[in-house]
């Protein structure tokens, strides 16, 4: 991870330059500020400021695994039918 020690991530779900996070590169990133926040050292505005990311790193990673179930559950229901002979169930 190479962010710097003082830098908190600006807009929801966008690592430092402005790319979409993945979930491996959000959670890496959640796992760096709940570090952060537990060692302590940091003044109340960026502890603010940490929480504030970890809550947006958070849904980022809900987001994700919610889109990977879906698709898991699709492709489940597509394979379940073609077993059955019948068509696949839409959502």
């Amino acid at each position: 991870m190479s962010k710097g020690a003082g830098t908190v991530e600006g807009a929801e779900g966008a690592g430092a330059d402005g790319t979409v996070l993945g979930y491996e590169e959000a959670r890496d990133e959640l796992i760096e500020v709940v570090r952060r926040l537990e060692a302590g050292g940091t003044s109340l505005e960026e502890s603010l400021a940490l929480w504030e990311r970890g809550e947006e790193l958070a849904k980022v990673c809900r987001r994700r695994l919610e889109g990977a179930r879906a698709r898991l559950d699709a492709s489940l229901a597509a394979e379940r039918a073609a077993e059955e002979g019948g068509e696949p169930e839409r959502r």
